[in-house]
């Protein structure tokens, strides 16, 4: 087998990712709802989420799935993804491999954009530590470069 550089090193991926729980947030202070499909909007992100309208470079937020029995450990307790405030979950793929990535997700895409660190809120939502625990495990944030449907069990393919 041929040795491979880095730079074509962080293009190779066992899987595709596959999207396993969506939820938006209709107002401040509301809490996450889960839902099974959203229209993604490529100015403003998930349609029916606080966020949607807002500029920037962060429309959505993700979280790796598996982050969540890592969470449960460090807390001692079941931590559910709305607690977590982030709008997609996935599964199956290290979401911290697609830094500075295109990828696709169902009929959307996007760019990655930055970390999702954690908010003071974790202390609250999960409890003492919460925030600390977090640390690490909060995710992606990612703008949308191409608009359509999300639906659950779509897969995550990376573009590049």
């Amino acid at each position: 087998m041929q040795k491979l550089t880095v730079a074509e090193l962080i293009q190779v991926f066992l899987n595709d990712g596959e999207l396993v729980w969506i939820g938006v947030r209709p107002a401040h202070g509301e809490p996450m709802i889960a839902v099974s499909r959203v229209m993604v909007n490529q100015l403003s992100g998930l349609i029916g989420d606080r966020y949607n309208g807002s500029s920037g470079k962060r429309h959505v937020t993700l979280i790796q799935y598996e982050h969540l029995a890592v969470l449960e450990s460090l807390m001692g307790k079941e931590v559910s993804p709305e607690f977590l405030r982030r709008n997609l979950v996935i599964k199956g793929i290290n979401l911290l491999a697609l830094k500075n990535a295109k990828f696709r997700i169902g009929g959307v895409v996007f760019q990655t954009t930055g970390f999702c660190h954690p908010c003071s809120k974790m202390e609250v939502t999960l409890g003492a530590g919460g925030y600390n625990a977090m640390r690490g495990h909060g995710g992606l944030t990612a703008q949308v470069l191409q608009e359509g449907l999300l639906l659950l069990g779509d897969r995550l393919t990376v573009l590049s």
